[in-house]
């Protein structure tokens, strides 16, 4: 019995062998701290107090697409294990938080973590740590340095690259405006203005009339809107977050200030900015677009948007359907989804760097028509294009062509 049954085991080797051993190895599966057989650990860190709590919806709308994505069975049978955490939009907040989730959560990475300020102080310890900081939560311009900072990579299109859209824009339509500049005193409000006035160019200097930075902390923007309006500008570059962007809408109609508004995209939301702010008040502001706006009828019977509603009344109905700032958490996790699809069993930090660098043409419900995800080993802006739209007093129209974004680190 022993004899017969070691020969059938040498056949078997014998024969076997070279069938078996490269398909070994190409099914090894690989983990590092935060996955194994049955979980994908994954941290967070979101606004859910503080004055950006309006973005705390993004947390909680991953949160739900999560639960969806474990009801369905996970990722290749594994669950995601998604650990929120609130920093408040502090940054020794966030820094205390990180802390937390990769050296006792032990997470394999940090996903979508949210805010420039937040995230900058942050940066050099997560690829110090090699932990990857995976499509960050910001726009701002310097997410985009694989060669100095190889574990970041941003997601949205960059602050400084809608900054100059903004400059080209007003140079053709309004070559001879005095411009005033209202901006967040920290890096996001800085890569703004820088992309406005590096695609100015030499006529920055001269047309650009007046700024005023504030703080997060500030109670209101008030007394900086009276300095810009008396400045004598008829252009008003608004540089906020939501809180103070409904804030500088409502105090510009309360002045009879009339400028022609430029609106960076991060507040453009009609729920939370542009309602509080009076939809009257808010009628002629310009922004940029990049994903699907869900106030606006265009998409009513778009496949995308009915796929993104079903997601909302199904896992997140408390959340508001008027607010952009829940497509974007949808967005995000479906181009997360992918980089893990591709990881397969390889779950190791530096496969989820390499695989989040290896996206070809990603087309998601939705992104506007004609936007697709890339990322090269040399690229870590994954969205690269946007549109600009007007508001009409009701919605978003979005006018001209989708252009792409010019500026890298």
């Amino acid at each position: 019995m022993h004899h017969s049954r070691r020969q059938l085991l040498v056949a078997m080797g014998l024969g076997g062998m070279a069938v078996l051993v490269p398909g070994t190895v190409r099914g090894q599966k690989k983990y590092d701290p935060g996955a194994s057989d049955s979980e994908i650990k994954l941290g967070n860190t979101c606004f859910y107090s503080g004055p950006a709590s309006s973005y705390g919806t993004i947390g909680r709308c991953e949160s739900a697409f999560f639960r969806m994505i474990n009801e369905q069975g996970g990722i290749s049978g594994r669950k995601i294990n998604f650990i929120s955490y609130d920093d408040a939009y502090s940054p020794p907040k966030t820094v205390e938080q990180v802390r937390k989730l990769v050296e006792s959560d032990e997470v394999l990475f940090m996903f979508n973590p949210l805010g420039t300020p937040t995230n900058t102080a942050v940066h050099k310890y997560l690829n110090a740590k090699k932990v990857p900081h995976v499509f960050v939560g910001t726009g701002a311009t310097k997410w985009g340095d694989p060669e100095h900072f190889p574990w970041t990579i941003g997601f949205q299109p960059n602050y400084q690259s809608e900054g100059r859209i903004y400059a080209d824009y007003i140079v053709e339509k309004h070559p001879d405006a005095k411009i005033a500049v209202l901006y967040q005193n920290d890096d996001y409000g800085k890569d703004y203005v820088k992309g406005l006035k590096d695609g100015l160019g030499d006529k920055a200097k001269s047309m650009v009339v007046s700024e005023a930075p504030y703080e997060t902390t500030d109670p209101t923007i008030d007394s900086q809107m009276v300095n810009l309006k008396s400045s004598g500008a008829d252009l008003f570059y608004n540089v906020t977050i939501p809180k103070f962007a409904a804030q500088a809408i409502r105090k510009a109609a309360e002045l009879g200030w009339k400028p022609v508004h430029v609106l960076n995209n991060v507040a453009s939301s009609v729920g939370v900015t542009l309602r509080p702010a009076g939809l009257e008040n808010s009628k002629g502001i310009l922004s940029t677009f990049w994903l699907k706006d869900p106030t606006d009828p265009t998409w009513k019977d778009d496949a995308g948007f009915k796929q993104w509603v079903a997601f909302m009344d199904k896992h997140y109905p408390e959340g508001d359907k008027s607010d952009v700032n829940n497509v974007y958490p949808y967005t995000v996790s479906q181009a997360l989804m992918q980089v893990l699809k591709q990881c397969g069993d390889d779950l190791t930090r530096a496969n989820v760097m390499k695989q989040a660098a290896s996206l070809h043409d990603l087309e998601l419900p939705m992104l506007l028509p004609g936007i697709k995800v890339n990322t090269g080993p040399t690229d870590f802006y994954p969205v690269k294009q946007m549109q600009t739209a007007r508001f009409d007093g009701e919605r978003w129209a979005l006018f001209g062509p989708v252009m792409a974004a010019k500026v890298h680190v």
